[in-house]
């Protein structure tokens, strides 16, 4: 089988995150991760935090602890939200990882050897408040685009055009809040993109036509522009350090590595560190080196990152004159809404995803986020609709299914699978509807368009309420009781079909679905087409146990709670 190699954005190390930046990007590389794993394709779904920048060192310095303890610290914080969210990585590192900083330099060395790395003396803001240089992330005002007047000196969160300090309005210190600010001569590493735009633009012509249009829109916007050579470097005391034996004079002055520079190299420090844990049976170069042919490399982001990782981190491996393996795919999602406002960690607008875990289990949040993944637009997310789909999609369709299968089949013919008659022209029609509806779920999720998933998988769960209202099993056992066991044999097999392929969405709940039944060898990875239609996995004689509840429906009153806690509008 293929080799997958999967990697989401990082996520920045200041403060757990919100729903957005689940739906963004590590929730869809874990769905699609675990049905490729349960197809038999040999998967590698890496992650880590991105630790290094501004916000760090800020973050850090609020709470008055080493920047190191901080990330440490908040690292360990979002894995276990992660583990909450049952998001299944090979491995979640840190870019601040010893494997990252080695590689890294390594990037910078070669680049520099190269010519594609050049040393200028530029003018940087200065705060003499301060003492210091302040880097792009230090300096706040207003956008010169947009008029935001919370913009970062190196990225407008409203507008997410890419900016440098000297072009804010009113600048102000974001260390001090100071306003006394000047414009000094420093030195700093420039990465020369503008000598690396034809390669990437022959490049991006030869996958853009397989990506999102979302992706290849940006990608192709920012080349049309033009690229241009970037500062890599900051004065900042957290980072990937300058090497010394290439640049002393930098190395110095404690330069170290732009945080756009150093985090996307952390995919491959990430698997060298996952390596690195049993090098014995761990090849990290056997996945990012001199590989194009071997492995299918998809990255999954939110618009915002596009730009780093469809164009200044292709100029970077371009640049290195190495055979480095570049993203074949690149999934891209646009952004999901807080009521039609914009969710921010920074501003603490919205629903965090440490937050969701205290009101309800991960699969909730996984279906509905997944099943209204902002995809072809931004989504918005309600209480409303949020409160319709956990109770019609799950508590109704799916919970109630099961629920009413297992109760009434343990009620009438005791705690086994009951035998019944042979199979008549309704289970032929329904086994034809699973397994092309089967196929359908396939071929959404092979191309990554998740919402059509999950229409899919809501389709296949719809499938066994129509059929149990068609053969009403209640009424059946009156006059056929052979016939009403045939019926809930048929749709017990339908809960097991639902539990193996169920599991990239609702990985919890389908490990319950399963252990309802008393299988001694129960190893089905997923469902054939000709499994679907014969749907012949139980066999008469099976014990099986009613589980608990699967979803609650939630009330009126749960949803008025949720709306005063989190507010029913962005502001």
């Amino acid at each position: 089988m293929a080799r997958h190699l999967i990697t989401s954005a990082l996520p920045y190390i200041n403060g757990i995150k919100h729903l957005g930046n689940m739906v963004g990007s590590m929730l869809p590389a874990d769905v699609y991760s675990r049905y490729l794993r349960q197809r038999g394709h040999d998967v590698l779904y890496i992650c880590a935090t991105d630790e290094h920048g501004t916000p760090a060192e800020l973050a850090a310095k609020e709470q008055g602890i080493p920047v190191a303890d901080f990330c440490a610290q908040a690292h360990d914080a979002q894995k276990a939200v992660y583990d909450g969210f049952a998001l299944a990585f090979d491995y979640f590192g840190r870019s601040s990882s010893e494997q990252n900083v080695e590689i890294t330099q390594h990037f910078a060395r070669r680049l520099n050897e190269n010519g594609f790395i050049e040393e200028r003396a530029i003018r940087q803001v200065y705060s003499p408040t301060d003492g210091r240089f302040l880097p792009d992330r230090y300096v706040e005002g207003t956008c010169p685009h947009c008029g935001y007047d919370k913009a970062r000196g190196d990225q407008c969160e409203n507008c997410t055009r890419v900016l440098d300090p000297t072009d804010l309005i009113n600048p102000r210190s974001a260390i001090s809040g100071s306003t006394d600010l000047e414009v000094r001569e420093t030195k700093h590493l420039f990465l020369l993109q503008s000598k690396l735009q034809h390669e990437v633009e022959e490049w991006v012509s030869r996958h853009e036509d397989d990506w999102p249009q979302l992706a290849s829109s940006i990608a192709r916007k920012w080349l049309n522009e033009g690229l241009h050579d970037r500062a890599i470097t900051r004065d900042l005391d957290w980072g990937v350090p300058v090497p010394s034996d290439t640049w002393p004079e930098l190395a110095a002055e404690g330069k170290v590595f732009y945080v756009w520079f150093d985090a996307p190299i952390e995919y491959i420090g990430a698997t060298k560190e996952w390596a690195d844990l049993d090098p014995e049976n761990r090849d990290w170069k056997s996945w990012w080196y001199d590989v194009d042919t071997t492995v299918r490399y998809t990255e999954f982001m939110a618009k915002d990152n596009v730009p780093f990782h469809t164009v200044m981190f292709p100029a970077t491996e371009l640049g290195v004159r190495e055979p480095w393996k570049k993203v074949d795919y690149v999934k891209a999602f646009n952004w999901l809404t807080y009521y039609g406002g914009k969710f921010s960690t920074s501003q603490k607008r919205g629903v965090f995803t440490d937050q969701a875990l205290d009101i309800l289990p991960a699969d909730y949040w996984r279906y509905f986020l997944i099943a209204n993944a902002p995809e072809s637009d931004d989504s918005s997310f309600t209480w409303e609709h949020f409160t319709a789909t956990v109770n019609k999609d799950l508590a109704d369709t799916l919970g109630n299914f099961v629920n009413r299968v297992l109760s009434f089949s343990k009620k009438r013919f005791g705690e086994e699978v009951p035998a019944g008659g042979e199979p008549g022209e309704a289970e032929t029609r329904l086994g034809e509807e699973i397994a092309r509806l089967l196929a359908e779920y396939e071929s959404q999720l092979e191309a990554l368009q998740f919402r059509k998933a999950a229409a899919a998988l809501r389709a296949l769960w719809s499938a066994g309420n129509s059929y149990l209202e068609e053969k009403a099993p209640w009424l059946e056992i009156k006059t056929d009781k052979d016939g009403a066991a045939l019926t809930l044999r048929t749709a017990m097999n339908l809960i097991h079909l639902y539990a193996v392929v169920s599991e990239p969405f609702i990985p919890a709940t389908a490990k319950t679905m399963r252990a309802a039944f008393a299988l001694a060898d129960d190893t089905a990875t997923w469902v054939t087409a000709d499994e679907a239609r014969a749907l012949t996995a139980l066999t008469p004689g099976i014990a099986f146990t009613v589980p608990p509840v699967l979803f609650a429906k939630l009330t009126d009153e749960d949803l008025e709670t949720y709306k005063e806690r989190f507010g029913g509008s962005p502001e």
